[in-house]
C-alpha cells in the first residue's frame, strides 16, 4: 500500500500544474499498449508457463511405460566359505494393455545355496498378464489419459484467463482515453471562459455591460475550473490504474518517469463500423467450441477416465505369470511352453464386501453429474453474456447517434445565443446556460462512446475464446 501511494505521489508530481503536450512526453497507442500486455505482463507469462507444466505432466505420465533396467551384484563369504556369489541383470517392459514383459540373466554360485536355486548362468524370459482387473484399463493408462485431457483443459483455461486479462487491460486503456478527452474538454471550456471574463471586464470598463455580468462570467469560470480539476484528478487516477498493465522485459515494472498521453482517440476505433460483423461472427460460432465449455468437456473426460478406473475395482485381481528359463551354454527349447524349463503362477484376490469399490465408483459418478451441471450453467452464462453484450452494443450505438445530433443542436443554440448577445438581445446568463448544456452533452457523448467500446471489447474477447 505504501508503494502504491509513493507511485501515486510520483504521478501527481509529474502531472503538477496543468497538463501540457511537451516534446518529451510519451504517447501510447491502443495497439502498443495491448502488445506490451501480451508480451510482458507477468500474468500472461504465467499462463504460458502453466501450459508448459501441463505438457510436462504428459511426459511424466508416459514415464510409467518406460522400460526399466536393473542390476544386482553380491557375494557372501564367512570363514572362507563362499555362501553365494550372484550377478544379475534385468529388463522390465510395461506395455499399454497392462501386460508386463521381463527378461533377465542371472549367474549364481556358492556352497550354501537354497535347493530351489540354480547354479551357473540362467536366462529368463517372462510375461505377466492381468486376466480380469487392469486388463482393459489400469492406473498407468488412466494417468496418461488424464494428463492429456488435463493439458487440453489447461489450454482452454489459460485461453479464457489470457483474454480476460486483455479485456481488462483494453477497457482500462479506453477509460484512460475517455478521462483524457474529458479533461481536454474541461480545459478548453476554462480557456474560453477566461477570455470571456476578460472581454466582459473590458466591456464593463467601457460602460457597455453592468457589473453583474462580470460576476456571472467569473462564477461560470470558477465552476468550469472546479470541473477541470475533477477531470484532471480522474485522468491521473486512470493513468495509475492503467500503469498496473505496463511491464518491461523480464517482468520488470514500468515506472512512469515522464508525461504520458494516449495517442488513440475514441472516435478512431473501428468498432463503430464493424460491430455488426462481430455480432454475425459470434452468432455463427458453435457454442461447444467455447474455451470455457472445452474446459468442462476435458474435465468430463478426466472424470470418465477415473470412473472407468474405479470400475476395475469390482473385478477380481487375477494375474497369470509365466517364465521361461534356459541355462547358459544350453540350446533353447521354447516349445511346448509347459514341458520343461518353465515357471508359472496364478494369483487371485477378491474383496469380500466391495465397500471401497462401491464408494469410489459412486463418488466418480457423482463428480461426473456435478461437472455436467456446471457445464450447463456455464453454457447459460455464455448465452446470456452474448445477448447482453449484443444489446448493449446496439443500444449504445443508437444513443451515440442521438447524442451526436443533440450536440449539433446545442451548438446551434449556443451560436444563436451568442449572436443575440452581440446584438444586445440576450444575457451572459443565457450564454453560460447554453454553454453548460453543450459541455454536459459533449461529456455525455464521450462517456457513451467509452461505454460502447467497453461492451464491444467484451463481445470481441468473448468471441476470441472460441477455439477455431
Amino acid at each position: 500500500m505504501k508503494s502504491l501511494k509513493n507511485k501515486f505521489s510520483v504521478l501527481l508530481v509529474l502531472f503538477c500544474s496543468q497538463l501540457s503536450f511537451a516534446q518529451d512526453s510519451l504517447k501510447l497507442s491502443h495497439q502498443e499498449f495491448l502488445n506490451i500486455v501480451k508480451n510482458y505482463h507477468p500474468l500472461a507469462f504465467r499462463y504460458q508457463l502453466q501450459n508448459k507444466i501441463g505438457n510436462a505432466e504428459i511426459t511424466k505420465a508416459r514415464g510409467n511405460f518406460d522400460p526399466v533396467i536393473a542390476g544386482k551384484l553380491g557375494e557372501k563369504n564367512i570363514d572362507g566359505t563362499k555362501y553365494y556369489e550372484q550377478k544379475n541383470v534385468e529388463l522390465g517392459i510395461p506395455t499399454w494393455y497392462g501386460i508386463d514383459i521381463a527378461g533377465s540373466y542371472n549367474y549364481l554360485d556358492g556352497e550354501k545355496l537354497n535347493s530351489s536355486e540354480t547354479k551357473g548362468g540362467l536366462y529368463q524370459f517372462g510375461v505377466t498378464v492381468p486376466l480380469a482387473k487392469n486388463l482393459l484399463y489400469d492406473k498407468r493408462r488412466a494417468t496418461l489419459d488424464q494428463a492429456k485431457f488435463g493439458f487440453k483443459m489447461t489450454e482452454a483455461e489459460q485461453t479464457v484467463l489470457t483474454n480476460e486479462l486483455l479485456l481488462n487491460a483494453e477497457n482500462s486503456y479506453w477509460e484512460w482515453v475517455k478521462n483524457f478527452q474529458i479533461y481536454k474538454l474541461q480545459k478548453s471550456a476554462v480557456e474560453i471562459n477566461k477570455k470571456r471574463l476578460d472581454l466582459t471586464k473590458k466591456t464593463y470598463e467601457f460602460g457597455e455591460r453592468p457589473v453583474i455580468d462580470t460576476v456571472e462570467a467569473s462564477s461560470q469560470l470558477q465552476n468550469f475550473e472546479l470541473q477541470e480539476r475533477e477531470a484532471y484528478l480522474n485522468f491521473v487516477r486512470s493513468t495509475q490504474e492503467m500503469q498496473i498493465y505496463l511491464w518491461r522485459d523480464n517482468q520488470e515494472f514500468f515506472e512512469i518517469s515522464q508525461l504520458i498521453f494516449p495517442s488513440s482517440d475514441l472516435d478512431e476505433h473501428s468498432g463503430y463500423n464493424d460491430y455488426e460483423f462481430l455480432i454475425e461472427s459470434i452468432q455463427a460460432m458453435q457454442l461447444q467450441n467455447h474455451a470455457s465449455l472445452e474446459y468442462y468437456f476435458q474435465k468430463q473426460n478426466i472424470l470418465e477416465s477415473e470412473r472407468r478406473l474405479k470400475w476395475q475395482s469390482f473385478l477380481p485381481k487375477l494375474d497369470f505369470t509365466y517364465n521361461f528359463f534356459n541355462k547358459e551354454n544350453y540350446r533353447a527349447d521354447f516349445l511346448p511352453l509347459f514341458y520343461n524349463n518353465f515357471q508359472y503362477g496364478l494369483k487371485l484376490e477378491i474383496p469380500v464386501f466391495q465397500r471401497q469399490a462401491r464408494a469410489d465408483y459412486e463418488i466418480a459418478k457423482l463428480k461426473i453429474s456435478q461437472n455436467q451441471q456446471d457445464s450447463q450453467v456455464k453454457l447459460r452464462e455464455i448465452l446470456t453474456k452474448i445477448e447482453t453484450y449484443k444489446n448493449e452494443i446496439s443500444n449504445y450505438f443508437t444513443q451515440i447517434d442521438i447524442s451526436t445530433k443533440n450536440l449539433i443542436n446545442y451548438q446551434r443554440l449556443l451560436n444563436a445565443e451568442e449572436m443575440r448577445f452581440s446584438n444586445g438581445e440576450s444575457s451572459l446568463f443565457l450564454i453560460n446556460s447554453r454553454e453548460t448544456k453543450l459541455l454536459e452533452a459533449t461529456e455525455k457523448n464521450i462517456e457513451l462512446k467509452a461505454k460502447f467500446l467497453k461492451s464491444y471489447n467484451k463481445l470481441k474477447w468473448l468471441n476470441e475464446n472460441f477455439l477455431r
